[in-house]
């Protein structure tokens, strides 16, 4: 029998949603990523015959690649639809050759969106495969792994074994721990301000900053400096010098590409960028909506980009859905379009709802809070994009006071325009008021004046927003490394996490120092930002592989040989990670060790002294809590007649008998959830199973040996009048009788997980 068409996807998360849209014509099953790569156990690359690469089946994906090959063999038709980058591009031709697909049989397609129009879309109109794009990856790959491989055993020689090397994430370790260094070298300097606290003629009162004198702006460096102002301001009065009103246009920010979205959530929203691409890749693959919207959805369009063009569909959406939500005058003039960097690949748009009408609190009760949150962000954003500029009446007064003058700024918003939607992050602030009515001449009434010494403060360590606007600003990486790269130096141990700051470790710092000495090429920010636009060049078809490789090898070998002389003539050593707990014992500074179960507090004179104490994860001493009650419960033992207490154990809470150790008396902890049992009548009771999960059992187990993972209703099924369950993790009811049938969706109630 041969079927019509098969399409592999790359994620299995998007067969719901592409199979919704395609129908019983088609098969869809996903390659679950990459089927093919380059072996572990050996460089993979034949530097002499022109970098060949010598890929392999990816271990344990054997049986998957022959499901798919004997799939590929009866289907007419075979659309290779992984992901619409690189990366897709290098999935599908890898697939192409592990399934042994012809040309013609093979079609290659690529969704920007997960919806019904775009996939039909792409089906129709079916590409060979890029092969520009699939070597701009390959070049990629192979770079990575030559750094990888021959930089890495010198680490081993010279710090530890183990250790692996980078090419982007030895730049990325870099860029913190010159941070760091930067921090450390700051020197303070001191300044002090001057405020005024006046009140106008008109009654209203506002505040008015020290600025300088007729000949420009002055710095008040020391204590005597402000003291000359304040003194000032006791001989003579202020005077309002002259008044500015102005009215000032405010525009909206261009939608999200990866980058901006990463910087937004981090601050908005306190998500760490992988957080933030695994919640956005679920809202682009789809989400149920439930059958009265359509099912499952792709609700955001692809979201590794760093395009800025949107679809001339979905502007021309947006402009009806604003001018009928609020208004002609919360459209523009003319259609806002916002131009990408020369290095942008604008294959792709930038970050967008897929549909603009479905607004984030319409399909709440359908998303996660963490896909709500994020949703919401990524909708407001592209259609605030879209709207009219916000104007602002603006107030700049100049006051002086004897040869000084002070500056009191304030503004209001006259319209909103897209400030309706999306509220940008500088918006509130000391200017965001209006000044009250004043006049040139009049002299304001002195409340107070107040000076105030101030340190400058050093540069702020890098927060993962901050790094990956850093490295977009460079050129260095594109939008679907940058969180690849943070999470790998931070698994590494080159960088740790200090509330939202990245800060390096010993580690980090001393393998830089070897990078910088003995590779500086590779840590270099001009040289790998060189390198991306190499591999731009390739995928544009204005370069080769061989041609970027070859130049790279030429000066990464001569690096290697000289490493091989330099490496051992100097001392890379690891320095211990010192605290500030004191050890009680012989008066050292205690330093951080890694140990069974984490990180802990040891005295550096070990053996000698073995002092240890417990830390928490910033390294500062772990306070003893008071030891407390065990909660009592309200139930009597029944084997000594003790009250039994609710105590905690490794899979969870459970009530123990109070006389313990004399009795050991344990019970499970249930909770009735107000549904009989089908088999005897009893109640249902929750119980949590040795994985940590809830299910649903009889009270009266083991005598009656109902169980189920899936929640019991109170309910029964309108076609047998047998028990309903609602299936766990989906929304969907069924009858507890399979030949019944009888199904429905639902919106799923909060379970206990």
């Amino acid at each position: 029998c041969i079927m019509a068409n098969l399409v592999i996807l790359e994620s299995p998360a998007k067969i719901a949603t592409v199979r919704n849209y395609l129908g019983s014509g088609y098969k869809v099953i996903a390659s679950k990523g990459h089927v093919r790569d380059l072996p572990k156990s050996t460089l993979g690359v034949d530097i002499e015959r022109d970098f060949e690469a010598k890929y392999i089946n990816i271990r344990g994906k054997g049986d998957l690649i022959r499901d798919m090959k004997k799939e590929a063999k009866s289907a007419s038709k075979v659309f290779l639809a992984t992901d619409p980058d690189r990366e897709g591009e290098a999935i599908s031709w890898h697939l192409a050759n592990a399934l042994e697909l012809d040309e013609k049989k093979a079609k290659r397609v690529t969704f920007n969106e997960l919806t019904k129009t775009a996939i039909r879309a792409a089906i129709k109109n079916p590409r060979p495969i890029d092969m520009d794009l699939v070597n701009a990856q390959q070049a990629r790959r192979i770079l990575d792994r030559i750094v990888g491989y021959k930089i890495s055993p010198f680490l081993w020689k010279s710090i530890k074994s183990g250790l692996s090397a980078g090419r982007v994430q030895s730049v990325a370790t870099r860029i913190i721990v010159e941070r760091e260094e930067e921090i450390k070298a700051f020197v303070p300097d001191e300044y002090w301000t001057v405020e005024a606290s006046l009140t106008a003629a008109s009654g209203g009162r506002f505040r008015a900053k020290f600025y300088g004198d007729e000949k420009g702006k002055i710095d008040l460096k020391t204590e005597a400096d402000a003291k000359l102002v304040t003194d000032e301001a006791d001989k003579f009065p202020f005077v309002v010098k002259s008044i500015k009103k102005a009215v000032r246009y405010k525009a909206p920010s261009a939608p999200f590409t990866t980058s901006t979205l990463q910087q937004d959530a981090s601050r908005k929203l306190g998500f760490q960028s992988q957080r933030i691409m695994r919640v956005a890749q679920e809202l682009y693959e789809g989400v149920n909506l439930g059958s009265e919207n359509g099912g499952v959805q792709g609700l955001i369009t692809y979201m590794r980009t760093d395009s800025l063009r949107i679809a001339n569909e979905a502007a021309e959406a947006a402009k009806s859905y604003i001018i009928e939500k609020y208004g002609e005058k919360y459209y523009p003039k003319s259609r806002r379009i916002y131009k990408s960097k020369a290095s942008a690949q604008d294959a792709h748009e930038a970050i967008r709802p897929t549909n603009i009408m479905l607004e984030p609190d319409m399909i709440r009760r359908y998303l996660s809070s963490d896909q709500y949150k994020l949703y919401k962000l990524i909708w407001s954003r592209f259609t605030a994009s879209q709207m009219e500029s916000a104007a602002l009446d603006t107030v700049a007064a100049d006051i002086g006071c004897g040869k000084y003058i002070y500056h009191s700024n304030g503004s209001v918003i006259r319209f909103p325009g897209y400030l309706s939607v999306y509220e940008d992050s500088d918006q509130s602030g000391d200017d965001a008021h209006m000044l009250p009515e004043l006049t040139e001449g009049e002299k304001p009434t002195v409340n107070g004046i107040k000076s105030e010494q101030h340190f400058t403060e050093p540069p702020a360590r890098y927060t993962e927003a901050s790094l990956i606007k850093f490295l977009e600003e460079m050129g260095i990486g594109r939008p679907s490394t940058y969180t690849p790269i943070i999470t790998t130096i931070i698994s590494r141990n080159y960088v740790s996490r200090e509330g939202r700051s990245l800060k390096p470790t010993p580690l980090g710092e001393v393998t830089t120092k070897l990078m910088k000495e003995n590779f500086p090429d590779i840590v270099n920010y001009k040289f790998t930002a060189q390198m991306e636009d190499n591999l731009d060049s390739i995928e544009s078809g204005k370069a080769t592989v061989s041609e970027v490789l070859t130049a790279f090898w030429e000066d990464f070998d001569r690096e290697l040989r000289e490493a091989e002389n330099n490496i051992g003539s100097k001392s890379f050593e690891v320095p211990p990670e010192e605290t500030d707990i004191i050890c009680e014992k012989c008066g050292s500074r205690m330093i951080i060790k890694n140990g069974r179960y984490g990180k802990f507090a040891a005295c550096p004179k070990y053996p000698v002294c073995k002092n240890t104490k417990a830390i928490t994860p910033d390294g500062k001493p772990l306070e003893k809590k008071e030891k407390k009650e065990p909660e009592k419960t309200g139930t009597v033992c029944e084997i000594c007649g003790a009250d039994m207490v609710l105590r905690t154990g490794k899979f969870g809470s459970f009530y123990a008998c109070s006389n313990y150790p004399d009795c050991k008396n344990t019970k499970r902890i249930t909770k009735e959830i107000g549904v009989k049992c089908p088999k005897c009548g009893a109640n249902i009771v929750t119980k949590r199973g040795r994985n940590n999960f809830y299910f649903y059992s009889c009270e009266k187990y083991p005598e009656c040996d109902f169980s189920s993972w899936d929640l019991p209703l109170n309910e029964k099924c309108p076609q047998c009048g047998k028990i309903l369950f609602r299936k766990k993790g989906k929304n969907l009811v069924v009858c507890a009788d399979k030949e019944c049938g009888y199904k429905r969706e639902e919106a799923p109630e909060e379970e206990e997980k």
